[in-house]
C-alpha cells in the first residue's frame, strides 16, 4: 500500500478533518501516517508518530519511515516550535525521494511581486513592505485610511486599519471575536506604537477598500479550488464570508458568518450578476498555472475576493493551506468529495514521475 503522510505543527490540529481523511485511505490503496516534522531523525530518516489502524479506525503510536507522499498541513506561528519546523519542512521540500500533494506558496509580498507582471495585476491591491514608520505615516496623509498586515499572517491574525483623523489617529483591530479600537491623540503617539509593531514582525501596506455591504459588515468571496484525480484545477465551491458590523475582517475564525454563494448571487441586479461571474471565471482560471509557472507545484487554493462599493473586484488573498468551514457550512453535501481529494489527488502523484513536478532552481518555501 502506498504510505500517505499527513504532516502538522501540533498532533492537535485539524484532528476531525484528518480522521476523515484517514477513514478513507484504505479505499485508495493507502495507508495513513500523521506526524510532526521535529519527529523526524534526520540521519535514519524515520519517524516518530502515529500510523492509523484499519482494524480499530484509530491511531496508534508508530516509528516509520518518511512517507513517499505528504499532505502538508502546517500552520506556523511565532513560537519556538514553528521556528524549529520551518526549515525542516524546507528540507523535506527538496527530495527528490518525497512528493508532497503541494509544495506551498512564498509570503504576500513575494506573491504580489510576482503576481503584478501577470494578466491578474488589476485585480491587485497595491501593497508595499513596511521597512519604517514613515512610510505608513506618508500613506496616511495621502490616502487617510490604510490596512496593515503581517507579511506572514493567516486567519486575519493581527492585521490592522489605520486612519488619519484632523488631529488624532484611529487604529482598529479584532481579536478573539472582538473589535478593538484606540485613538492616538498625535503622529509621536502612533508613531511608538507602530515602531513596537513592525519590530517584532514583518509587515505590508495597502490601501482600505470598502469592501464592506449595506449592513457595514466586512464581506468577500471565498472560493476553493483543488486538483482531482487526474491532476486536473477544478472549483469545488464559493460562499460568502460577512464579518461583524463595523469590523475589519470577514473570517470565520473572527466571528464571521456564511452565506451560501447561490443565495447572494440572484440577489444582484443581473448585469452586476453577469460582470461578477465573468470577472470571477477569469481570476479563478488564470490564478492556478500562473502561480505554478512562478513557483512550485500546489494541490489546492483558498481565493478570497473583494468587491468595492464601487464595483471594482480585488483579489484579497491566496492560500495554499485552505479552511473548509466555508463550503461545509454553505454545501455540506461536499464533505466527501472534500476528504477524499486528498487521497486520489497523492494516488494520482504516485503514477507520474516526482522528479517532473520538482524543478532545480531556487524557488521560495517560506510561508
Amino acid at each position: 500500500m502506498i504510505a500517505f503522510g499527513i504532516m502538522t505543527v501540533s498532533m492537535e490540529s485539524e484532528q476531525s478533518y484528518i480522521n476523515e481523511i484517514a477513514n478513507l485511505a484504505e479505499s485508495c490503496g493507502m495507508e495513513c501516517y500523521r506526524f510532526i516534522p521535529s519527529k523526524i531523525d534526520p540521519l535514519t530518516l524515520q519517524v516518530k508518530g502515529e500510523k492509523f489502524n484499519l482494524t480499530t479506525k484509530s491511531w496508534v503510536d508508530s516509528e516509520f519511515h518518511i512517507p513517499t507522499i505528504i499532505y502538508d498541513r502546517c500552520f506556523y506561528g511565532d513560537d519556538e516550535h514553528s521556528k524549529q519546523c520551518i526549515p525542516i519542512v524546507s528540507w523535506l521540500k527538496t527530495r527528490t525521494d518525497i512528493t508532497f500533494l503541494g509544495y506551498g506558496l512564498p509570503n504576500k509580498l513575494e506573491l504580489y511581486e510576482e503576481l503584478r507582471k501577470t494578466v491578474l495585476s488589476a485585480y491587485l491591491p497595491v501593497t508595499q513592505s513596511v521597512s519604517d514608520t514613515n512610510i505608513v505615516l506618508n500613506e496616511l496623509t495621502t490616502k487617510k485610511r490604510i490596512i496593515l498586515k503581517p507579511i506572514n499572517g493567516s486567519q486575519g491574525n493581527g492585521i490592522y486599519y489605520l486612519k488619519k483623523n484632523e488631529k488624532s489617529f484611529h487604529v482598529k483591530t479584532e481579536k478573539q471575536k472582538k473589535i478593538i479600537s484606540r485613538i492616538f491623540p498625535n503622529e509621536t503617539k502612533l508613531t511608538q506604537w507602530l515602531q513596537s509593531l513592525i519590530c517584532n514582525r514583518q509587515y505590508l501596506l495597502q490601501p482600505y477598500l470598502e469592501l464592506s455591504n449595506n449592513q457595514l459588515q466586512p464581506f468577500d468571496i471565498r472560493v476553493l479550488l483543488q486538483k482531482n484525480m487526474d491532476g486536473k484545477w477544478g472549483e469545488l465551491g464559493r460562499g460568502i464570508r460577512r464579518g461583524n458590523t463595523g469590523g475589519i475582517l470577514s473570517n470565520l475564525s473572527a466571528g464571521g458568518t456564511v452565506l451560501p454563494f447561490a443565495d447572494w448571487s440572484p440577489t444582484l441586479p443581473p448585469a452586476t450578476r453577469e460582470y461578477i461571474n465573468q470577472e470571477l471565471t477569469y481570476i479563478l482560471t488564470n490564478l492556478p498555472p500562473l502561480l505554478e509557472n512562478a513557483f512550485l507545484p500546489l494541490f489546492e487554493l483558498g481565493v478570497d475576493i473583494g468587491i468595492a462599493k464601487n464595483g471594482s473586484i480585488w483579489i484579497l488573498d491566496v492560500n495554499s493551506k485552505p479552511g473548509r468551514k466555508v463550503l461545509l457550512q454553505t454545501q455540506p453535501d461536499l464533505k466527501d468529495s472534500l476528504n477524499l481529494a486528498p487521497l486520489l489527488y497523492g494516488k494520482h502523484l504516485t503514477l507520474i514521475e516526482s522528479k517532473e513536478r520538482k524543478s532545480y532552481y531556487e524557488k521560495t518555501l517560506s510561508h
